[in-house]
């Protein structure tokens, strides 16, 4: 018997706005998120971004929590946010494409918590000044891996020096790692160098019993996203299952469940966030 058709989309749960309470789901942990903070635009209605929601809904579920961002402004709004709630955070500056920052970042976070019990690597760019092959040059191929993955390189590899014993490394990544559409050929194999990379971490890290995993997003209401939507404007009408795009509050839950013990046997996998866009479209 097939379900009765509702007209999308739903209204929004608490969940999905940023609302809900916390659940002590991170107690005590010690996380850094790198790509914490927001890039800022003249959108007065811009969304929260990606990396400035998972850091504030860790330290809602119990964390406290090292914000780093190569624009320090913008992670010192996000630790800003976090102190505003009653919870502790901490803001460091560092670009992730450069090692000297990464390992700098990696000892400030832990010198300052106290250790550290997870990792998330919320760091990403389209970069070209055109579109397809013919658009990408050398030099645009060579940035996009820089930031989209020798940036994640460094920092596991800094990362494993100091973290705990059950802790948990997540990586931000996209759909465009599992399906072509962006237009953006750099943009695309960077993507899914990250799942060849999670799984080695994962493997190396379950030594030491560090898991790692990934969330792949599929179209999310960001700052960044409507960035790319201007740049491509059909985007907004790509048929979404469930009829509208995500919140960053989502990509956040995703995140907090793969940090926290709920997920201590999930690991080396890619959890993918698209309202079924790549499965069912």
């Amino acid at each position: 018997m097939c379900a009765d058709k509702v007209e999308l989309p739903l209204a929004l749960p608490p969940e999905a706005l940023g609302q809900a309470p916390g659940r002590s789901r991170l107690e005590e942990r010690r996380i850094l998120v790198v790509g914490a903070g927001q890039r800022e635009n003249d959108d007065a209605d811009a969304p929260i971004g990606n990396g400035r929601a998972t850091a504030m809904l860790c330290a809602r579920e119990g964390a406290v929590v090292a914000c780093a961002d190569r624009d320090l402004d913008a992670a010192q709004e996000t630790t800003a946010s976090i102190k505003a709630e009653g919870a502790n955070a901490i803001a460091i500056e560092a670009d992730a494409s450069v090692e000297e920052d990464v390992n700098r970042m990696v000892e400030a976070a832990a010198d300052s918590l106290g250790g550290l019990d997870g990792l998330v690597m919320n760091v990403g760019v389209g970069i070209a000044q055109g579109q397809w092959l013919a658009g990408t040059s050398v030099d645009d191929w060579d940035k996009t891996f820089a930031i989209n993955t020798r940036g994640h390189f460094l920092s596991v590899k800094k990362a494993l020096e100091v973290l705990e014993p059950g802790s948990s490394i997540v990586f931000v990544s996209s759909i465009a790692s599992i399906k072509p559409g962006s237009r953006l050929p750099a943009y695309d194999a960077s993507k899914a160098a990250l799942t060849a990379l999670n799984r080695h971490v994962a493997f190396e890290g379950a030594r030491a019993g560090i898991r790692s995993n990934v969330v792949v997003l599929g179209l999310i209401d960001t700052p960044l996203g409507r960035l790319a939507t201007a740049g491509r404007p059909n985007r907004a009408k790509t048929p979404v299952p469930l009829g509208r795009q995500a919140t960053a509050w989502e990509v956040a839950y995703a995140t907090v469940f793969l940090l926290s013990n709920e997920a201590s046997y999930i690991n080396g996998h890619e959890l993918v966030i698209d309202a079924g866009l790549t499965s069912v479209r």
